[in-house]
């Protein structure tokens, strides 16, 4: 069995708050019922009827899936890969509520619109890794979008060839003998800053294998402080850091890929354009596949919470004789 979600620190909250709750509300029935020299027996009838059901609750809350189910996808030869900056200067706030949260947003709708079959994830900082493969599951790619945290790689200013070198392996590991040629997109979200080395090599190492990159600058020209602890991030000197939008390096390598580059921003967001520029990339539908998915059974343990939740409001029990 797997789970659609996973067991975090909120839900463990909400069970500690339920049995803190329900613990208190049981012992000053017992105490009640003492002081009336009466043992209140029927009160754990309730008692595990409510912890049964909330458990259901959380059961299909966090969907149980188990056995296997057909889908049928369409594919059109279209793969994305995309790459997000998870530098520090991606807490800068110049964008509201910051500069990544903002590019979560905009990922999430990029998803929902895109015609490509295929998506990947890529962070990087000063190194490159993948977050998620090319896959066909757009709900596990959301999923792996609102993890998205500067935390997750090496606190280091931006390159953008480590990103680059690694779109270009994963996209040669993805091509198969047996596969006609693909579409392949690249679509980088950075703010553009301190990239260090050129990354014209390893643009020119995708252009030859036909892959097309798109770029989006996040953030503003008038820039922001990036936030660290109670405080903003300071330079040796002591001097409180200004990142600003920086998009020479973006722009240089959309245009020689035969891309785009786009921008969002505080007042307006470019990925609308993003997306029909993608969608307009030469494609043909090749094939309907269809594939086995676990299925997720969340439905049965909420049916079995929902009769035993009227079960306990229609059925009464007397706890104390007064």
């Amino acid at each position: 069995m797997t789970w659609y979600l996973s067991f975090t620190s909120v839900e463990f909250f909400f069970c500690l708050f339920f049995l803190v709750l329900y613990g208190g509300y049981l012992y000053r029935i017992k105490h009640i019922a003492h002081q009336f020299n009466q043992k209140a027996n029927a009160l754990w009838v309730k008692a595990i009827l409510r912890t049964v059901y909330g458990g259901l609750l959380l059961v299909a809350l966090l969907g149980p899936s188990f056995g296997a189910m057909t889908k049928e996808i369409k594919t059109n030869g279209k793969d994305v890969y995309l790459a997000v900056d998870l530098s520090e200067s991606m807490n800068a706030p110049d964008v509201s509520p910051d500069r990544l949260d903002k590019v979560k947003l905009e990922l999430l709708e990029f998803i929902k619109n895109t015609n490509a079959d295929r998506i990947g994830l890529i962070g990087f900082t000063s190194e490159a890794f993948v977050i998620s493969p090319l896959t066909f599951d757009q709900s596990a790619l959301e999923l792996f979008i609102q993890s998205l945290q500067t935390d997750l790689a090496p606190a280091d200013a931006a390159h953008l060839g480590p990103a680059l070198s690694l779109a270009l392996q994963k996209f040669q590991e993805s091509e198969t003998s047996r596969e006609t040629e693909r579409s392949k997109v690249l679509v980088i979200f950075s703010d553009g800053e301190t990239f260090g080395e050129n990354p014209q090599e390893a643009a020119r190492a995708l252009q030859e294998k036909g892959v097309r990159i798109y770029t989006v600058g996040v953030g503003t020209y008038a820039g922001g402080k990036i936030p660290l602890g109670r405080g903003f991030k300071k330079d040796p000197d002591g001097n409180t850091v200004l990142t600003k939008l920086e998009p020479a390096a973006l722009q240089q390598v959309a245009l020689q890929t035969n891309g785009l580059y786009f921008e969002v921003n505080q007042t307006i967001s470019e990925v609308p354009r993003l997306v029909s520029a993608i969608n307009a990339v030469k494609s043909e539908v090749r094939e309907t596949r269809v594939m086995e998915v676990a299925s997720n059974k969340y439905l049965y343990p909420l049916l079995a919470a929902f009769f035993l939740i009227a079960l306990d409001v229609l059925r009464t029990v007397q706890v104390l004789r007064i």
